[in-house]
């Protein structure tokens, strides 16, 4: 399924395992640690390589921790990307804790990044859907609604936004939220 903004520009949605996907840049599902996890985190270090956890090390050395809601990008090692963008989705609560803001602006730190890197396509995971907690729906329209804002800009530099899902569940409740924009 995809979206195409009034730009041309274009959001599509995909399954399957986001460290083989071909973009510029591959968004990782991070702890605020930088230190490395399970789901998407720990399939994108197995899969790029100890040179990723290596870029981490010094950016912890330089700023401890990465707050909620922000991101920080290294270099791919050897995933199909140029850069990694590795964003700190909220812990959901109750929904009444910031969550909402906090994982809009995720993404939007994401397309920043894109901008400061030159990077012209990026994928996304389902950010905070998994030991974070956050509601698939909830989140999905989150995240839709914000990387479709961010394609509508016209300064924009990304062309091309994929949410590569792990399931159909994730899959099906993206794909509302997409058919939710027309």
């Amino acid at each position: 399924m995809h979206w195409t903004a009034r730009t041309g520009k274009t959001l599509k949605l995909a399954t399957g395992d986001i460290t083989r996907v071909a973009v510029d840049a591959i968004v990782n599902a991070a702890n605020s640690a930088l230190a490395g996890g399970g789901g998407v985190d720990g399939a994108i270090h197995r899969a790029g390589g100890p040179s990723i956890m290596a870029e981490l090390d010094q950016i912890r050395a330089r700023i401890g921790r990465c707050p909620t809601g922000s991101a920080v990008a290294t270099a791919a090692g050897a995933l199909p990307a140029r850069y990694v963008f590795h964003a700190v989705g909220p812990v959901y609560r109750d929904g009444q804790q910031g969550e909402p803001e906090l994982l809009a602006s995720c993404y939007r730190k994401c397309f920043d990044l894109a901008e400061e890197h030159g990077a012209r396509s990026i994928s996304f995971p389902a950010i905070s859907t998994g030991v974070y907690g956050y509601p698939l729906p909830e989140a999905a329209a989150i995240a839709v609604g914000e990387v479709a804002r961010q394609l509508e800009r016209a300064e924009c530099a990304v062309q091309e936004a994929v949410f590569v899902l792990f399931d159909r569940r994730s899959y099906d409740a993206f794909a509302q939220a997409v058919a939710a924009l027309t």
